[in-house]
């Protein structure tokens, strides 16, 4: 790993954000300890500005101190990723159109090729390819859309929604054979610069997977208390791809 403590930048803002990075990456995952010894060595820094960097996590609430023994890498609950999703519904919402009023032809290019030649199929690293190319393109919307700000507000929300069954499908909620449409429906709207279509598709998207979540919680929640569920869940039908020019 690159050593941190040669660049001429905010040390402590340096490895925040490398730290940071190792989460969003899933390099430290949901209940991992963060071994400071390990961590400062391979950044080549002190304890201190790790420690400045593991408390700004904390207050974040990416990562949690456990007296006597350290810090670990929080576990969210349901109820968190569900809360997540509705706030990702609307701030991504906003990003996409914001993102289909000022994209350029070059970012459009950039932006269609995204999912090309995704593969929706069961095996692992099928789900694990795909995984990163959602984490890469949502990164990309906001980075398209956003400002300071709003990025700095989606990037933790996205590293909490991430964190859904990360061990099963790499924090996807629902299977890229439902996805994968709905991210082309959403790549072209931007593309094209629609901004009320961009922002209509966006928050479809994240309103779909909230459903979903939100259904698991109640089925889980019956199988516990031995009721039977509520009534059924609103799903939202998934759009078809709209043919080609």
């Amino acid at each position: 790993m690159r050593k941190l403590g040669t660049r001429h930048e905010n040390l402590d803002r340096k490895v925040y954000r490398e730290l940071k990075s190792m989460i969003v990456d899933h390099k430290l995952k949901p209940g991992d300890k963060i071994l400071q010894e390990k961590i400062s060595q391979e950044f080549g820094v002190s304890r201190t500005p790790l420690m400045c960097a593991l408390k700004k996590l904390e207050q974040e609430k990416l990562v949690q101190a456990i007296p006597r023994r350290g810090f670990y890498v929080r576990r969210f609950t349901k109820e968190e990723i569900l809360e997540a999703f509705e706030l990702r519904e609307i701030l991504e919402g906003l990003a996409a159109r914001r993102a289909a009023m000022i994209i350029t032809a070059v970012q459009a290019e950039k932006l269609r090729a995204f999912f090309r030649d995704a593969d929706v199929s069961d095996s692992g690293q099928s789900i694990k390819r795909y995984s990163d190319e959602d984490r890469r393109f949502h990164n990309f919307l906001i980075e398209l859309g956003g400002f300071d700000l709003l990025n700095d507000i989606l990037e933790n929300y996205n590293i909490i929604a991430v964190s859904y069954r990360i061990d099963v499908m790499e924090g996807l909620v629902r299977h890229p054979r439902e996805t994968l449409p709905e991210h082309r429906l959403l790549i072209e709207a931007i593309a094209s610069g629609k901004p009320d279509l961009a922002e209509k598709l966006a928050r479809q998207h994240f309103a779909r997977s909230r459903q979903q979540l939100l259904q698991e919680m109640e089925q889980e929640k019956a199988r516990q208390t031995g009721k039977p569920a509520a009534g059924k869940i609103r799903t939202f039908k998934t759009p078809q791809q709209e043919p080609g020019p």
